[in-house]
């Protein structure tokens, strides 16, 4: 017997635990992709209950369906357009009349909803105690009670989302008053006569829309009814100025208001025990977290903190990892039987170069595991909201923190995340700032500089040094480009405060897995290639010993990796850097970790001991601190990785954005420097 497939949308506000539901549903069984035609990231899973086989869409997190935001009519359209069996709604139960504004619109526009009061532990603990009961017969609807962060009530939500998906879909009609109902009542009909076929909820969700103005409506409309429609469309116009005129202001803030009081409305009549108004522990420890003075200090200092962690227990795992590699390389090299030019390949090439990177796997797990913890407790939000004060006085758009934070992960979704921003200029300036944050990738550099020129009680110091430097070119990248070629006024901004929550086990696992999983598949796949690659440059034309009769350094140096470098080698000196830095450098722009693979490549062309804590000691053997403090800057700051670039070309629209992107980063990084690098020779510090 074939089970019966049903489609679920995990639909709610931001910081309502919806992705918290949406993992303890789905659990690994997780894809995450993009919508169709756009690179917003789809959220997919499945899981199998009572004979169903139930696939589950986490759209993204929005505040109502007028999608002012990418990212909003994204999960309106989805709504819309792919009609999911069914809508399970997350609420903060602790915030429910304001979460209820969504519900609002949901149940208006006729899906079949499922509505879950999560957080509810909190809720109660606040003294919100809320009548279920009342709420399923008011909104013809499920409701359950979970806490999503501890599993509890998934059971119940599983029968409810089947129960909901067999049961018939039904409507709740918003009182917009006399006048405005009226108005509505009227297009309903207009759009009733335009397909007789459609649902009555959705055609009142449509005459809202537009009676509101909508654009994205208007254009459905006009498009999907033909002719007719576009009649219907200027009456609706006629009504809307008329209605504007009369009571001076705009339709949607009078269409708003009243979803809104549904929404209070409804809230008072289901909350049997009210709020004593006592000052709660969270809003103590905001008092403090969020301290004028006091917020940003505490941020750095934990950020220092997150540094220390990230190198101290990541060493003795790195030294394991490392000796599998090395062991991996000599028990190949001792068996080999065959031609030499391929066993330097798979040796030095594949392993040194693939190897090298998947050595600071344990650096990567401990960073985003003490980032997982930050984001999930909600202390990632409060440092957004800290930031936002100080962007403010400067002129910025404090919501271009919250991609900005991001990019500690990765550029690529973070400059994704810029779609939240409704501002072009916002936008703009934001994604072309994003790649001076640190990202995952250059971990792996500086996890190989860092100890191996400052002692181990500097090095969590300058590693937070380097992550703010680029933190501070960042703000002042986009304050320069907001007020030149950017110029324009910033969209206002209100920021929400999620409630704190203790982090789930499964839930850090989840993200540290698909952090290493991005990691390890990058290792197979680019960088893999690019060593490949790069062991070809290294490694010819072959030199002969009576051609050459001096070290395999010398040898490195004539292959055509080492005239590309030489040829590198006049510009890249007033830096402090030298043709196989050079080399190296042009490696990392396909992806940032390939760097350190190609200095292993060619310390273990050159020299017969190898691995990542010999590499290090190379390093300091033909360099000095000086230089080694100028790649980190200049890794930091210069060219963005290729997937970088064509994410900034496709949000941008226009590859002359990812091109300038390119250009100025590169003359941003050799400008710091070259200064920094002079600075320290005037000053003698560049000498061994």
């Amino acid at each position: 017997m074939t089970s019966k497939k049903i489609r679920i949308a995990i639909a709610g506000n931001p910081n309502s635990g919806k992705s918290t539901i949406f993992n303890a549903l789905a659990g690994a069984r997780q894809h995450v992709g993009n919508y169709p035609g756009v690179t917003v990231e789809k959220k997919e899973g499945k899981f199998s209950f009572q004979g169903r086989d139930i696939e589950i869409i986490d759209l993204p997190g929005t505040y109502s369906l007028a999608a002012s935001s990418l990212d909003e009519r994204i999960a309106r359209n989805f709504i819309i357009s792919e009609k999911p069996d069914v809508v399970v709604d997350v609420l903060d139960a602790s915030n429910f009349e304001r979460n209820a504004y969504l519900t609002a619109e949901l149940l208006e526009l006729g899906v079949k909803p499922v509505l879950v009061l999560n957080m509810s532990d909190r809720a109660k603990a606040q003294g919100q105690h809320l009548d279920l009961a009342m709420i399923e017969e008011r909104l013809f609807c499920k409701v359950v009670e979970t806490v999503g962060s501890r599993g509890i009530g998934m059971t119940e939500l599983k029968k409810a989302m089947i129960d909901a998906a067999e049961g018939e879909a039904k409507y709740v009609e918003i009182d917009y008053g006399e006048e405005l109902g009226a108005l509505v009542a009227e297009l309903e009909a207009d759009v009733g006569k335009m397909d007789p076929a459609i649902s009555k909820g959705h055609a009142r969700w449509m005459a809202a829309r537009l009676l509101e103005g909508d654009v994205d409506v208007r254009r459905w409309f006009e498009r999907g009814f033909g002719e007719g429609a576009l009649d219907v469309v200027e009456k609706a116009d006629l009504m809307r100025v008329g209605v504007e005129n009369h009571h001076g202001t705009t339709l949607d803030i009078l269409m708003a208001e009243r979803r809104y009081g549904f929404a209070a409305g409804l809230y008072r009549e289901v909350l049997r025990k009210e709020s004593s108004g006592q000052r709660y522990f969270s809003d103590s420890i905001d008092d403090i977290l969020t301290h004028r003075f006091v917020g940003i200090p505490l941020f750095l200092a934990m950020m220092y903190f997150v540094f220390y962690i990230t190198f101290t227990a990541a060493e003795y795992p790195m030294h394991l990892i490392e000796m599998g590699v090395g062991w991996l390389g000599d028990f190949i090299g001792s068996v080999w039987q065959g031609d030499g030019a391929v066993k330097s390949l798979v040796v030095d090439g594949m392993i040194a170069g693939v190897g090298g990177v998947l050595v600071f796997l344990p650096n990567i797990l401990m960073l985003f595991l003490c980032i997982s913890i930050l984001e999930d407790t909600g202390y990632m939000a409060r440092v957004a909201f800290i930031m936002d004060k100080v962007m403010h006085k400067l002129g910025l758009h404090g919501k271009s923190f919250i991609p900005m934070l991001l990019g500690f992960g990765c550029s690529v979704p973070a400059i994704m995340a810029t779609r939240t921003l409704e501002n072009r200029r916002d936008r703009l300036a934001t994604m072309l700032a994003i790649p001076l944050m640190s990202c995952g990738a250059r971990l792996p550099i500086y996890s190989l500089f860092i100890p191996a020129f400052f002692p181990p009680v500097w090095r969590p110091r300058v590693l937070w040094g380097i992550y703010m430097t680029g933190v501070l070119l960042a703000v002042g990248t986009i304050r320069l480009l907001r007020s030149s070629m950017l110029r324009g006024e910033s969209v206002p901004f209100v920021m929400e405060l999620p409630p704190y929550r203790m982090p789930t086990v499964k839930g850090i696992f989840i993200h540290m897995f698909e952090r290493a999983k991005l990691y390890i598949k990058k290792a197979a796949t680019i960088i893999l290639a690019v060593s490949v690659v790069m062991w070809f440059l290294t490694s010819y034309p072959k030199v002969e010993t009576s051609q050459l009769d001096v070290s395999a350094q010398s040898h490195v140096a004539q292959t055509f990796a080492g005239k590309i470098g030489k040829g590198l080698e006049p510009v890249l000196k007033p830096l402090g850097f030298d043709w196989r830095i050079g080399t190296a450098l042009i490696g990392a722009m396909a992806a940032k970790e390939v760097f350190v693979s190609q200095m292993a490549i060619i310390f273990s062309l050159s020299d017969d001991e190898k691995g990542v804590f010999h590499l290090r000691r190379s390093l300091r053997e033909n360099y000095s601190p000086l230089v080694g403090l100028c790649v980190l800057l200049f890794c930091l700051i210069s060219f963005p990785c290729t997937a970088t670039l064509i994410m900034t070309a496709r949000e941008s629209g226009r590859w002359r954005w990812a091109l300038f992107q390119l250009s100025y980063l590169t003359a941003l990084a050799y400008f710091v420097t070259l200064l920094v690098y002079q600075i320290g020779l005037y000053f003698g510090l560049g000498i061994f």
